[in-house]
């Protein structure tokens, strides 16, 4: 039997979907009404998207996945609030199979010597109605260095497949590879890294 892209449940949810189904109104973008709680993140939609300039002709993609790590989320307090997430650096991704080895060798990221980038939040500041500024410790390559992401919540509510309460964010921010002693082709592939990130948390019941 071929499959299908509307076999069973992607066929009800779409259907559901397109008929008005409720659960797509239960989805919330009101950051204050984010309900509190612990939170892990969800892999299967988290990436950590990267871009840099390539000799000066494009702008170049890549992503990491496999995320994992916690969010303590209070929206009430959002200063109190604490994140903490792991990145596995041989998850590396782009379109690419040769520059992918290269990315994970030890001239780049040395994933074998250094598996993970992680980054720990120090600070959480209220930008917006929806937006904050995250300050944390970045660790990359062995090297530790703080970092600041901007952060705008996208929704929340139960996941209409799971049955699981998610929230979602999308954050954004620039550093420099060379401070984290990832020097190669700099200036020709430049040295700032843009990061755009997907971020996914489901609360722990």
């Amino acid at each position: 039997m071929k499959s299908s892209l509307f076999s069973f449940p992607a066929a009800t949810l779409a259907i559901g979907l397109l008929a008005g189904n409720p659960a797509s109104a239960q989805v919330v973008t009101n950051a204050t009404q984010i309900q509190s709680g612990v939170y892990d993140v969800e892999p299967g939609h988290t990436q950590v998207g990267f871009e840099v300039l390539h000799f000066g002709f494009t702008n170049y993609l890549g992503v990491f996945s496999n995320v994992s790590g916690t969010l303590n989320l209070d929206p009430k307090n959002p200063s109190a609030s604490k994140l903490s997430v792991t990145i596995p650096v041989d998850s590396v991704q782009t379109t690419s199979a040769k520059l992918n080895d290269e990315l994970k060798g030890d001239q780049w990221f040395d994933a074998a010597k250094f598996p993970n980038a992680t980054f720990e939040s120090t600070s959480v500041r209220l930008s917006g109605k929806n937006d904050a500024v995250v300050t944390g410790n970045l660790t990359l390559h062995g090297v530790t260095k703080p970092e600041t992401l901007k952060v705008h919540f996208i929704g929340a509510g139960v996941n209409a497949l799971d049955k699981k309460y998610t929230i979602g964010f999308e954050a954004t921010g620039v550093i420099k590879r060379s401070d984290f002693g990832v020097k190669m082709y700099v200036p020709y592939v430049s040295d700032d890294v843009h990061l755009r990130i997907a971020g996914a948390f489901e609360r722990q019941d």
